[in-house]
């Protein structure tokens, strides 16, 4: 079977929002072996959405959908479906009855308009939205050209309610359709048989510090007997691993995968911070809160974004104290108690200063583990000794604190972020027993331990 997968609305194909929701259903689709053949985006025109439907109805088994089921006049997806093939919209007078109750449950008067949210093509199965005023629907139209039936799914825009209506309305019906087309090929005999569906097993590896060639070449003898895919992605300041793996058995598509990342873990080490939806913050809360640490922060460049990315995480008071953005100077001498000769003599951005925050900071708060940054980042500021993209990191213990500097030559905004990556690491490999080192293309001198 093959899928075909349309996303609709002008802001699409204007660039005022980055489509996702094909990478959503995609990924789904690739759980249940199902090829997508096709993603297609279409501006909120009657023509070319009616294009589209025909399109897909002569090439692909099922489609999906996404987008313009909402009350206002650019929400065209229900009624231009019901004119393409030939249908009657009808009202649904459960859907009706629900949307009313939404509106009802969050203490707003529905509008008028909202009712079209209610009218489906004729035959048409509802898929229902328990946390949207948009239902969506299944449609059944004939294959153009060809025997047999195409199956559109349409469902909302909304990331959050297109995700909750694939998981509980779309997958399960889409392995109904799986089930009665291999039915269908076994009792055909050889000659009509569809070729066995394989259970899909993946897996995604987080990985920081090291490029996208280096993995490869690191992993160049993994993954290579064919029997699972090993896919590179780059989200910056990250890396991320997609092995997937395809199987008669669910047992031996998970042995496959278990294997591949067992592999992959060897070989990289800590290079690897998480998988699936872990973030580099929620990996380290979970391992502060392990271990009974707590953490503090003393900010200079990164203007409180370790900060920010640590209270992110739910629970996060369990283990951090607080933050100082100490972002001038004056700050500096009077928030974390920075000498005022160690920043006439080795200036704000030096190994010696950002040790002083720190310190300062673990002292006030009194926390197991601080960590200071101080740099430069950009557009201006820099000078020969100390150019643009310069930045000093430093983490704190009762025992010792080490300091590293490195030239991040990003962006104003990715040099932030790079920094927070690489504070928060440490933290990570501080509390693993790892070396605290940065990205390996990045460095610009070796760090240093010095009792704190």
């Amino acid at each position: 079977m093959n899928a075909e997968i349309i996303t609709i609305g002008d802001e699409l194909l204007r660039g005022e929002i980055i489509d996702s929701n094909k990478a959503r259903l995609a990924q789904r689709l690739l759980l249940l072996d199902l090829d997508c053949r096709h993603q297609v985006s279409v501006l909120d025109d009657r023509s070319d959405m009616r294009d589209a439907f025909l399109r897909a109805a002569e090439r692909s088994d099922v489609v999906l959908v996404s987008g313009g089921l909402g009350p206002t006049r650019d929400d065209l997806t229900t009624e231009v479906l019901a004119e393409t093939f030939g249908r009657k919209l009808e009202l649904d007078p459960a859907s009706l009855v629900e949307i009313e109750a939404f509106f009802a449950r969050v203490g707003r008067e529905m509008a008028d308009v909202n009712r079209k949210q209610a009218y489906f093509p004729h035959g048409a199965d509802v898929l229902v939205n328990p946390i949207g005023t948009a239902p969506g629907f299944s449609l059944s139209v004939p294959r153009r050209g060809g025997a047999g039936e195409v199956v559109f799914f349409a469902m909302p825009g909304v990331p959050r309610e297109l995700d909750r209506m694939m998981e509980e309305q779309v997958m399960p019906r889409l392995g109904q359709l799986l089930e009665v087309r291999d039915r269908g090929g076994a009792e055909g005999g050889a000659s009509g048989a569809a070729a066995p569906r394989r259970v899909v097993r993946a897996a995604l590896l987080r990985t920081f510090g090291m490029g996208e060639s280096t993995l490869e070449a690191e992993l160049r003898d993994l993954a290579r007997d064919g029997e699972v895919e090993l896919g590179f992605r780059t989200a910056f300041p990250d890396n991320f691993l997609r092995p997937v793996a395809r199987a008669r058995t669910a047992a031996e598509a998970d042995r496959r995968i278990e294997e591949v990342v067992r592999g992959i873990r060897q070989k990289l080490g800590p290079i690897v911070f998480g998988e699936g939806d872990d973030s580099m913050e929620s990996v380290v809360g979970r391992m502060l809160r392990e271990a009974g640490k707590t953490l503090a922060t003393a900010e200079s460049c990164t203007g409180g974004l370790i900060a920010e990315r640590i209270t992110d995480v739910p629970g996060s008071s369990a283990y951090f104290l607080g933050s100082i953005v100490a972002y001038s100077n004056a700050a500096k001498r009077s928030l974390l108690g920075v000498a005022d000769a160690l920043i006439e003599h080795e200036g704000a951005v030096s190994e010696a200063v950002v040790r002083a925050m720190a310190e300062g900071a673990r002292e006030r708060f009194g926390s197991d583990l601080a960590l200071a940054t101080s740099g430069i980042s950009g557009p201006d500021g820099g000078t020969p000794a100390k150019p643009v993209g310069l930045v000093w990191i430093a983490l704190a213990s009762a025992t010792e604190t080490h300091a590293d500097s490195f030239v991040f030559a990003v962006d104003r905004s990715r040099h932030r972020s790079l920094t927070s990556q690489v504070a928060l690491d440490w933290v990570r490999r501080r509390l693993l027993g790892e070396p605290l080192v940065g990205p390996s293309l990045m460095r610009r001198a070796g760090g240093s331990s010095a009792p704190g």
